[in-house]
């Protein structure tokens, strides 16, 4: 019995554990790095055709989002997930793979004005399409037998429709030990899916800590608070923009949204248009709709019951097609607009920020999580300017933060899940900035007297046996540099030297000592700079 730790250590994305037991080699997650990586992972040990199964806690994209690379590799063993999750990942995993295809076709074509050779893209539409067929459905709270000595329970974690948590139980050689992999433990209080459900007992406990040392600000009422984000905007003749993650955070925007709506929280500006411009959140909304009976809480199906639609109402606009997308920013009306990506790293909202980041009637609403190195993470600590396509855009409209609206437990929750489970021998603690890890493992050694580690990725773990054979010693990746939306100086500096540029062409036909003066200035400049 062995762990591996590949990803998602000291860093909150890119989730990955690798285990041999029972004769077999599986993986818990297999995801995709996203916003800035702060060290280097190791390989899985075994090549993909060597792996036997997969297990996932929820269809997240940095939990699941290299299973199509898996598929390409050679995999072709059983993934399982619930049914939520399953059915989520069959347009997540698509959606990831078009995005891959599409970047790869737009460097490509870059490159051949250079004379370079084409991008390929991580992986394909049919890669995708190949791991979609591969997922094993199965319903919270009912154990299988994966193969003889691995058992499998999926909890529900509470943090996005169908996700888990995972108990797994391995006997090998006589020896019984239980690991439960916590997944993304979910917010409490959360619209439409339930709270996370508490595991009883386990050796081990892999656990997230992505708000490990934090504390949710939050407000006494979603819904108020984000009507008066609306009312304040709209008056002043703006629209509300809201980069929301497709899956999840979107359908929840919407169930406030219809709250707002019915009772009437935003006065003057009835009939208000909500544009959900997402062809992966429209898909994503039918698919909460669907699993509604095993995954909503008992508010949400309160709704339904009352044949409501907690997700939807008058003036809730889904586009589809990319002409419908550009047309909304030429509606005049004082608007909300939910688009993906959460972080703005791709997808439409980078073309309504371009429309709308400008103008400083409007606002751009962050309802989650930003990773470092992202745009959305820029916006929110201050830039001043953002590029957008190529193009340096003034950050003019007010940038807000909701507090609250967090679909991970912040560290008081994520303690309260910890201490529910007896009869821990040692946790380990992942999907955390270095900070944050480190910071809920010292609580949980105070609090708890637990043993914890906090492993980097290489870090090896006997299961049988409690002992940590490799203790991995971390890899920084070097920071890149002159990256525009992340280096908000530079990017001033640049926009200075173009306004030199533009002084120095519009200087023919000066007096001759206006245009000496100039030159003396800038040698002067470059003097002091020990510039040549």
């Amino acid at each position: 019995m062995k762990m591996t730790f590949i990803g998602a250590t000291h860093e909150v994305t890119g989730s990955c554990t690798y285990i041999e037991a029972c004769g077999k080699k599986f993986l818990v997650d297999f995801g995709m790095q996203q916003g800035e990586d702060i060290f280097e992972n190791v390989q899985v040990p075994v090549s993909p055709s060597n792996i036997d199964f997969v297990l996932l806690t929820h269809a997240h994209i940095d939990h699941s989002g290299l299973l199509p690379l898996l598929y390409a590799g050679g995999f072709q063993g059983e993934i399982y997930a619930t049914e939520a999750t399953s059915n989520l990942c069959s347009v997540m995993l698509r959606d990831s793979a078009h995005i891959q295809e599409f970047e790869a076709e737009w460097r490509s074509r870059k490159a051949a004005r250079r004379g370079e050779p084409d991008y390929e893209p991580l992986y394909t539409m049919d890669d995708a399409i190949g791991a979609i067929e591969l997922f094993v459905p199965h319903r919270y709270e009912q154990e299988f037998e994966v193969c003889e000595g691995i058992k499998v329970l999926f909890r529900d974690a509470g943090h996005l429709l169908g996700s888990s948590s995972i108990l797994l139980t391995i006997t090998e050689n006589g020896i019984t030990k239980t690991i439960a992999f916590s997944g993304d433990i979910g917010n409490t209080y959360q619209p439409l899916i339930r709270d996370p459900q508490y595991i009883e007992a386990a050796d081990y406990v892999v656990m997230e800590s992505t708000y490990g040392n934090r504390i949710h600000d939050r407000p006494t009422d979603y819904t108020a608070s984000l009507a008066r984000v609306l009312q304040e905007t709209f008056d002043r003749g703006g629209s509300v923009i809201i980069p929301s993650f497709a899956v999840g955070r979107t359908q929840e925007m919407l169930y406030f949204i219809r709250h707002i709506k019915s009772e009437g929280l935003v006065s003057r500006h009835d009939g208000f248009p909500v544009y959900v411009d997402s062809p992966l959140a429209n898909e994503a909304t039918e698919i909460f709709i669907s699993n509604r009976e095993s995954c909503y809480d008992e508010e949400a199906l309160s709704f339904v019951r009352q044949g409501i639609n907690p997700i939807s109402f008058d003036d809730l606009i889904r586009t589809v097609s990319s002409d419908d997308s550009r047309a909304i920013n030429d509606d005049p009306r004082p608007k909300v607009i939910i688009s993906a990506s959460g972080m703005c790293e791709a997808g439409r909202i980078k073309h309504h920020l371009k429309h709308n980041l400008w103008k400083k009637e409007n606002t751009i609403l962050f309802v989650g999580y930003q990773a470092g190195n992202t745009l959305g993470r820029a916006l929110v600590d201050g830039a001043k300017r953002v590029k957008l396509f190529g193009e340096t855009v003034k950050v003019a409209a007010k940038i807000m933060q909701l507090p609250g609206i967090s679909g991970h437990a912040d560290m008081n929750g994520l303690l309260a899940w910890a201490k529910s489970i007896k009869g821990v021998q040692r946790f380990f603690i992942n999907h955390g900035e270095a900070t944050g890890s480190e910071s809920f493992a010292q609580r949980l050694r105070d609090e708890l007297g637990a043993e914890v580690y906090v492993p980097y990725s290489g870090a090896e773990f006997d299961i049988a046996e409690n002992v940590v054979t490799i203790d991995a010693e971390p890899i920084p990746i070097p920071k890149k540099r002159n990256s525009a939306n992340f280096s908000i100086t530079y990017s001033d500096l640049v926009a200075a030297s173009d306004r030199l540029a533009a002084l120095i062409r519009d200087s023919d036909g000066r007096t001759n000592a206006d245009m000496r003066q100039l030159t003396e200035a800038i040698h002067k400049l470059c003097d002091e700079w020990k510039l040549p």
